[in-house]
C-alpha cells in the first residue's frame, strides 16, 4: 500500500513540457499524414466469399466445436469430475423436468425428453463448457401461455350421457398441446438459428442486466400462480392476454371453497420438507463434495406415499399419470399454426438465447475461455428446431444445475452428454415407477426452485442506490411483465429500456468548461472551485451525440450557458439597422427640403439684382446662381453615424470573442446535427462571434463533409484536435504560428 502511494506522489510530481505548433484538423491530416485508404464494399464482399483451404476447415471447426475440443480433451485431468456433474445434474433433470412440463401444459414425460435431446444437440454444437442446458421455468411458462391459449379446455369438453353432464376430454387434449408446444419450440429454433447465421448474436445486447433479472421475476410469479391449482387441487378458468394474471388470482381466491384438503396437505408438507432440507444440504456441502440431490429423493418418498395411500383414490389428488417408456419417433411441425405463434416464438428465441448467453459469459469470464455468441444462437436454434420435432418444448439454461455442474467438478460438456444418458436410462427403464407422483410434489418443487428469483426483489434496494434509471427500468419491466403475458411483457419493456437511453441522450449535460491553473485540462467550472473560465472565450460541451432528437434543446442550452441568444441578439441587431436606415432616410429628406428651400431663395435675390446689372453681368450672375443651386441640391446630410450592434439588451452580457464547441462525446452526427452546427457557426458569425470545433471524431469530420457543412468560406481551420489547441488559437489573435508550452 505504502509503495503504491510513492508512485501515486512521483507521478504527480512528474513534469513534462511540450513545444509544437497550433493545429487545426488540417494541420493534424498533414503531421500525421492521413490514410484515405478504404476497403471497397465489392472487396469485402469478395473476401467474406472466398474459400481457401484453412478457412473452410477453421469455419467447418467453428459450427462443429465439438470437432476442435473433443480430440484434445485431458481425459485423465476432466473425467472423474464430468462423470460425476453429469450424474448428479441428470438427478435433477427428473423432477425439474417433469415439474417444468407441468408449466408447458403437457405431460410430464414429455419434460424429460426436453431434457434428452437438446442437450446431445447442444454437447455438439455448443460452445460454453460449464452451462446445463435443458427445461427452464420461464422458457415452460411462455409455452404454456401458448399452448393454453391456443388449446383451452373448453375445445375438448364432450356432453355425457346426462343432460347437464360434460367430461373433459384429457388425451386429445394434451395430444393437441403437445403439437403446440413442439411446434412453437421448433418455429423458435428456426428463428435462433437464422439469427445465428446472419451474424445477429450482438440483439442480446438489448437485453440489459436489470430487465432480466427484472423479466426473470416477473416470471416467476406467472409460474408461481400457475402452479397454484395444483396446490389447491382446483380448476380455475384459463385467461389470456393482458391482466391475465389478476383474473387468474380472482378466480382462484373465488375458488378457495373447493380446495381438495389432501392435496393441500402435500403441497405444504413437501415445501416444508423441501425447504429443510435444502438448508440441511447446504450446511452439508462443506463436508460432503457431492450434493444430496434432494428433489430426487422427495419424488421416490412422495411417489411411494402415494402408491403405498392410494392417494388418488382415496383423496382424490392428482397424479403424474402413465409416462411411456422408450422414445418417440420424429414428427413434422403443424405448419397450419406457425401463422398463429410467430410472436411467441421470436420472444422464446430472444428469452433463451438472452439467458443462456448472459450465464455463459459470466462462466466464461471466470474460467478464461471465450464463449462464440452467434454460435451459441446456432447451437441453441438446433438444439429447438431438431428438439420440436422429437416434441420437446424450448430449452434454456438453469442457474441451479449449473451450479450444481460447476461445483461438482463438471469440467466440459462431457457432464451434459452423461446426463443425458441418465435421463436416456429413465426413460428406458424407470421413468413408469413415478406414474403415482402427485402433481402437487411438482409444484412444491417448482415453488421451492423459484426461491432465488424471488430473492431478485432485492434489486430494488442496491439499484436505487446506483443507478436510478436502472431501477426504474426494473420496475416498469416487472410491471409490464406482470400485468401483460410473458412475450407481450418483453417487448414492452425492451421498447421501455430503449426508451430510457433515447430520453437519457435527450436530457445530457451541458457544460461550460475552463482551465484548470498550469494545465491544459478543461473541467466544468461548476464542478470545480479553482476552474476558472477563460476571458472572452467560452468553451461548450454536451454529455451526448448531437443527433435530431436533442439538437433543439442543444441550441437552447448554449443560448443559456454562455448567455448569449443569439436570435434576440440578431433581431436586435436588425432593429437598430432599420432604425439606422430610417435616419438616414429622414435625414436625406430633410436636407432634400433644406436644399429646394435655398435654391428658391436664392433665385429670388438673383431676380431682384437684375435691374442693377448690365445683360452680361446678369448672364455671369444667373449661371453662378443655377451652379449654387445644382450644389445644393446634391449636398450629402451632414451628422449622420452609423449605429452598431451591441450586448443584447436584455442581459447587458458583453460578446465573447469566441465559443468553442467541444464535439468529443459526439460519436455520429445526422442530417439535423449537421444543419444544426451550421447554423450555430453562421448565427454566431453575424453577430461577430467566431465559432470554433475540436475533439472531432473521424465519422463526425466525415459527416459534416457530407452534410456540405465546409465551403469557401467555412474550412478546416476552424477544427481542432483538442480545446487547448482551440483556447491558443484564439488566444493569439487566430495566428497559427503560435507554440503551445505546458509545464504540469
Amino acid at each position: 500500500m505504502e509503495e503504491e502511494m510513492k508512485d501515486k506522489d512521483l507521478r504527480k510530481r512528474v513534469p513534462y513540457h511540450i513545444q509544437r505548433d497550433v493545429l487545426d484538423e488540417l494541420g493534424v491530416d498533414q503531421v500525421a499524414e492521413k490514410s484515405d485508404f478504404k476497403i471497397s464494399a465489392k472487396e469485402k464482399l469478395r473476401d467474406a466469399v472466398r474459400c481457401t483451404g484453412p478457412r473452410f476447415k477453421s469455419c467447418f471447426l467453428s459450427f462443429v466445436p465439438l470437432l476442435a475440443w473433443l480430440p484434445r480433451y485431458p481425459f485423465r485431468e476432466n473425467a472423474i469430475g464430468d462423470l460425476i456433474s453429469g450424474i448428479s445434474v441428470g438427478i435433477m433433470h427428473l423432477p425439474q423436468g417433469m415439474a417444468y412440463a407441468l408449466l408447458a401444459a403437457v405431460p410430464p414425460v414429455f419434460g424429460l425428453y426436453s431434457s434428452f435431446y437438446p442437450i446431445l444437440i447442444y454437447f455438439i454444437f455448443g460452445t460454453s463448457k460449464h452451462i446445463s442446458v435443458g427445461t427452464y421455468a420461464v422458457m415452460s411458462v411462455m409455452i404454456g401461455s401458448v399452448t393454453e391459449r391456443l388449446a383451452p379446455d373448453s375445445d375438448f369438453v364432450i356432453p355425457g350421457n346426462d343432460t347437464n353432464s360434460t367430461t373433459l376430454d384429457i388425451v386429445s387434449r394434451d395430444a393437441e398441446r403437445v403439437k403446440i408446444a413442439a411446434t412453437v419450440t421448433f418455429l423458435s429454433g428456426i428463428f435462433q438459428l437464422l439469427l445465428g447465421l446472419v451474424r445477429f448474436g450482438f440483439v442480446v445486447t438489448y437485453l440489459s442486466e436489470p430487465l432480466v433479472r427484472a423479466y426473470t421475476t416477473a416470471a416467476a410469479i406467472h409460474v408461481i400462480v400457475s402452479q397454484l391449482k395444483y396446490s389447491f387441487g382446483i380448476n380455475p378458468q384459463r385467461y389470456s392476454g393482458p391482466l391475465s394474471l389478476i383474473y387468474t388470482v380472482i378466480e382462484v381466491c373465488a375458488l378457495l371453497g373447493q380446495t381438495n384438503i389432501g392435496t393441500l396437505v402435500v403441497s405444504i408438507v413437501t415445501i416444508i420438507g423441501l425447504v429443510a432440507a435444502k438448508e440441511l444440504s447446504a450446511l452439508a456441502a462443506r463436508k460432503i463434495p457431492i450434493p444430496i440431490p434432494v428433489e430426487l429423493i422427495t419424488i421416490i418418498i412422495a411417489t411411494v406415499v402415494s402408491w403405498q395411500m392410494d392417494l388418488k383414490t382415496e383423496y382424490g389428488v392428482e397424479v403424474v399419470g402413465e409416462i411411456p417408456s422408450g422414445l418417440q419417433a420424429p414428427v413434422a411441425p403443424a405448419v397450419s399454426l406457425l401463422g398463429s405463434m410467430v410472436g411467441d416464438a421470436f420472444a422464446l428465441a430472444v428469452v433463451g438465447y438472452g439467458i443462456a448467453i448472459s450465464l455463459g459469459r459470466i462462466f466464461a469470464l471466470k474460467y478464461a475461455y471465450k464463449v462464440d455468441s452467434n454460435q451459441e444462437l446456432i447451437a441453441l436454434g438446433l438444439s429447438n428446431s431438431i428438439g420440436g420435432l422429437f416434441n420437446c418444448f424450448a430449452i434454456s439454461c438453469s442457474m441451479s444445475r449449473t451450479m450444481v455442474q460447476v461445483s461438482t467438478g463438471g469440467k466440459s460438456q462431457v457432464a451434459g452428454a452423461i446426463s443425458a444418458v441418465v435421463i436416456l436410462v429413465i426413460l428406458l427403464k424407470i421413468g413408469e415407477l413415478f406414474e403415482e407422483l402427485p402433481k402437487a410434489v411438482l409444484a412444491a418443487i417448482i415453488y421451492v426452485n423459484l426461491q432465488g428469483m424471488m430473492k431478485q426483489f432485492g434489486d430494488i434496494c442496491s439499484l436505487w442506490r446506483t443507478n436510478k434509471v436502472d431501477m426504474v427500468v426494473w420496475v416498469m419491466t416487472l410491471i409490464l411483465t406482470v400485468l401483460f403475458n410473458p412475450d407481450m411483457g418483453l417487448a414492452a419493456s425492451i421498447a421501455f429500456s430503449i426508451l430510457t437511453v433515447v430520453f437519457r441522450t435527450q436530457l445530457p449535460k451541458y457544460s461550460i468548461l475552463g482551465q484548470v491553473p498550469g494545465t491544459d485540462i478543461y473541467k466544468p467550472v461548476e464542478d470545480y472551485n479553482q476552474v476558472k473560465e477563460i476571458h472572452g472565450i467560452m468553451i461548450f460541451r454536451s454529455s451526448a451525440t448531437l443527433y435530431f432528437a436533442n439538437a433543439e434543446m442543444y441550441i437552447d442550452a448554449l443560448y443559456e450557458k454562455t448567455g448569449v441568444d443569439v436570435a434576440k441578439l440578431l433581431s436586435h441587431k436588425k432593429k437598430l439597422e432599420a432604425k439606422r436606415l430610417r435616419k438616414e432616410k429622414k435625414a436625406a429628406k430633410k436636407a432634400k427640403k433644406e436644399a429646394k428651400k435655398r435654391a428658391k431663395e436664392a433665385v429670388k435675390a438673383a431676380k431682384g439684382e437684375e435691374s442693377q446689372f448690365s445683360d452680361t453681368d446678369e448672364s455671369g450672375e444667373e449661371s453662378e446662381a443655377n451652379g449654387d443651386v445644382h450644389k445644393l441640391s446634391v449636398k450629402e446630410p451632414k451628422d449622420v453615424a452609423a449605429v452598431e450592434a451591441g450586448p443584447d439588451p436584455d442581459t447587458d452580457t458583453p460578446l465573447p470573442r469566441a465559443i468553442i464547441l467541444d464535439l468529443s462525446p459526439v460519436n455520429f452526427l445526422d442530417t439535423v446535427g449537421v444543419k444544426t452546427l451550421r447554423n450555430i457557426y453562421k448565427d454566431y458569425g453575424e453577430a461577430g462571434v467566431q465559432v470554433y470545433l475540436c475533439g472531432c471524431q473521424r465519422g463526425v469530420v466525415e459527416s459534416m463533409e457530407k452534410g456540405d457543412f465546409f465551403n469557401e468560406k467555412v474550412t478546416k481551420s476552424i477544427l481542432f484536435s483538442s480545446v487547448h489547441d482551440a483556447v491558443l488559437y484564439c488566444q493569439q489573435g487566430n495566428s497559427k504560428e503560435v507554440m503551445q508550452g505546458t509545464h504540469l
